[in-house]
């Protein structure tokens, strides 16, 4: 990974990788799916593509946003396969290479930590390298529903 795609998600920074990263998009209608687990906020119609949502705040642990701003729906695609990131606020472009990668900080929550590759130290704050494929796998996790 040498450029990440940021965004907030609570008190945090997270990163993808650029390539994993279809469109920003600003909040859709969005249709909750009966007995879905919580992560999963429901599915938007992106140009005629039905996509699943994420809720990154849910998926993490983190309770609900305060105030009035929408949130950022962040489209990746997996596997070839699109799917929506719920996220507070989208950041930028961030070239990493020369930035030092490390470990995930024991400070991060376990729940969050759970879903990193590691990160990477800024000069003022920590960027969170997101594992896209975890945050999906246990997202999708049909074991956990009611």
């Amino acid at each position: 990974m040498s450029q990440l795609s940021t965004f907030h998600v609570g008190k945090y920074l997270f990163g993808v990788d650029v390539f994993l990263v279809q469109e920003v998009v600003r909040l859709q209608m969005i249709t909750p799916v009966p007995l879905a687990v919580p992560e999963i906020s429901g599915l938007i119609n992106l140009r005629g593509e039905v996509l699943t949502v994420i809720d990154l705040r849910t998926r993490m642990g983190l309770p609900p946003a305060e105030g009035t701003r929408e949130p950022v729906n962040v489209v990746i695609r997996v596997d070839e396969e699109p799917v929506s990131l719920l996220v507070d606020e989208i950041g930028g472009v961030l070239e990493v290479s020369q930035v030092p990668f490390e470990q995930t900080p024991s400070t991060v929550d376990e729940k969050v930590r759970d879903l990193l590759l590691g990160a990477y130290t800024l000069p003022d704050r920590l960027l969170l390298a997101l594992n896209a494929k975890a945050v999906l796998e246990v997202g999708m996790d049909s074991s956990r529903a009611a």
